[in-house]
């Protein structure tokens, strides 16, 4: 019989529309959560929800942009209003890949929208949520940071990163009163089936070269990691971010 860690335990995670966030939503509802899906993309958010009700589980769709304080505070109340209450939050959304990856040839515009969304977003669904998570005795956040916060040619990516694992330290010295942990993982390079199926044979070699674990990573590799940090059995993590790469940080 499977592990049911979060039975009675609602659970927010943004950006869960697609890729891990989903991955993160389907790994807690399979462990007893209710789990509230917060994505910019309402529709892809919806949809993920469904599915996860066709499985059996609970699940709500929300409409979200992290970067807005309304927003924000509308899917904090969403989630009280549906499940009763707010026991763990997952800042997984964030902007990333492509242009993010450079410095001075980015724009301005482009580095006030990729802190915005990165580290404004979770600090803000931190305070929107934090009510609800003390009126239930306390609770869990965990930021979806990244080893790119220490290699080079990361760009504004990489910077946001790196801001995320101080706003981790800060947060669960001003949380800790309310009794929640805030904490963060650092992933390396996790891919989606269908990626590495597209992924050209140079490409792959690429990503390997890096890493000491030479195999792909993907989303189901990283989910066990997510429940534990987010389950009593991790009540010591705590202002702290962790690598999962592979031993890509190590080997740099």
């Amino acid at each position: 019989m499977a592990t049911m860690r979060y039975t009675d335990k609602v659970v927010v995670i943004t950006g869960a529309g697609n890729g891990l966030g989903l991955a993160y939503a389907e790994g807690f509802a399979a462990e007893g959560a209710a789990v509230v899906l917060a994505d910019i993309d309402g529709a892809a958010a919806a949809t993920a929800a469904a599915s996860i009700r066709a499985s059996g589980g609970q699940a709500l769709g929300c409409t979200t942009d992290v970067a807005d304080e309304r927003s924000v505070a509308a899917m904090a109340s969403a989630a009280v209003d549906a499940f009763g209450g707010i026991d763990v939050l997952v800042n997984n959304a964030g902007l990333h890949l492509g242009k993010y990856n450079e410095c001075v040839t980015l724009p301005v515009a482009d580095w006030r929208a990729i802190f915005e969304v990165n580290v404004l977003g979770a600090v803000l669904c931190a305070r929107e949520c934090r009510a609800a998570m003390a009126a239930r005795g306390g609770g869990v956040i965990l930021n979806q940071a990244s080893v790119a916060a220490w290699v080079n040619r990361s760009g504004a990516y990489g910077a946001t990163k790196l801001a995320l694992t101080s706003v981790t330290m800060s947060l669960a010295t001003e949380l800790a009163a309310d009794h929640i942990r805030v904490l963060a993982i650092a992933p390396g390079a996790f891919l989606s089936d269908a990626v590495v199926e597209r992924l050209e044979p140079e490409n792959k070699a690429l990503v390997l070269a890096g890493q000491l674990t030479q195999e792909l990573g993907t989303p189901p590799d990283l989910v066990p990691m997510v429940l534990f940090l987010c389950s009593h059995e991790a009540r010591f993590a705590n202002a702290t971010t962790y690598a999962f790469d592979g031993g890509f940080s190590k080997r740099i």
